[in-house]
């Protein structure tokens, strides 16, 4: 079954967020490691553009949060606490975030963005020309990295997509080159 029918079964073919019919997508959860459905859900247009834009989001909205935070699917978990946690200068999702309880691995995914965090508290990751990286981006090495344990050498101009940033360290990354999962320093990518 494809990743699309497996998603629109789970879901009933309606919005996994607000429950609307029309205009559903795959949304890949970042960080994503294997895009498969239990790191995906489906999602209206509306719900989309607002989580990729975030300047554009309209918090009445998000009201629906209120219904769809108790999923029992994790992916649909993470993106309501993660919305949740934008939201929070409103007033009313505080609320909901007080209520909600995550298993540890599903927080850990929720907060694995940065989501939740104060700007003050968050890990900064820079590449070279020191742009700031977030979970997702696309890098590209600068420089030719010996891979200890790999047997390999990732290669100058090679493309990391999706990557996943160390919650603890600044100068790590993670992304897979050659198939395999690595840790990258910042300071030899430069974001796409």
């Amino acid at each position: 079954m494809s990743l699309e029918k497996e998603l629109h079964a789970r879901s009933g073919s309606k919005c996994e967020l607000c429950g609307a019919t029309e205009g559903l997508t795959v949304y890949q959860v970042p960080p994503t490691s294997n895009g498969k459905a239990d790191e995906c859900v489906l999602l209206c247009t509306t719900c989309n553009s607002q989580i990729v834009n975030p300047e554009t989001v309209d918090a009445n909205h998000w009201r629906c949060l209120n219904d769809s935070m108790w999923s029992e699917t994790p992916a649909v978990q993470v993106l309501a606490w993660r919305m949740l946690n934008n939201l929070k200068a409103e007033g009313w999702p505080q609320d909901l975030l007080d209520m909600l309880y995550l298993d540890e691995e599903t927080l850990t995914w929720a907060k694995a963005t940065g989501a939740g965090e104060d700007d003050d508290d968050k890990v900064k990751h820079l590449d070279v020309n020191g742009v700031l990286l977030q979970a997702g981006d696309s890098v590209v090495i600068m420089k030719d990295l010996n891979v200890k344990g790999g047997g390999f050498t990732a290669k100058r101009g090679t493309a990391v997509r999706n990557i996943i940033l160390d919650r603890d360290n600044s100068e790590y990354i993670e992304g897979k080159v050659n198939g395999q999962q690595i840790v990258l320093l910042t300071k030899y990518v430069k974001k796409l």
